[in-house]
């Protein structure tokens, strides 16, 4: 999980370095409203997923490690 995470903020940086040199944000047109709307919802997106990666549980993860290899050992019968 904590890779997807990681992954998830990195495909939003990488969104976020090639979109802004397009967007304009001047609040006279829709085209600033919608640059400043869609700027506003990525930063959340990456505020999400840099909150959900660094405050996941340890003991969660252990957790999932082990259904993971509990998983494993099932489909190997």
């Amino acid at each position: 999980m904590r890779n997807r995470y990681l992954l998830c903020m990195l495909l939003t940086i990488l969104m976020l370095y090639y979109a802004l040199p397009h967007l304009s944000f001047s609040l006279e047109n829709k085209q600033g409203i919608f640059s400043l709307a869609w700027l506003g919802l990525s930063l959340l997106v990456f505020a999400g997923n840099l909150s959900a990666w660094l405050y996941t549980p340890k003991k969660y993860r252990a957790n999932q490690k082990i259904a993971e290899t509990n998983r494993k050992r099932a489909r190997s019968n």
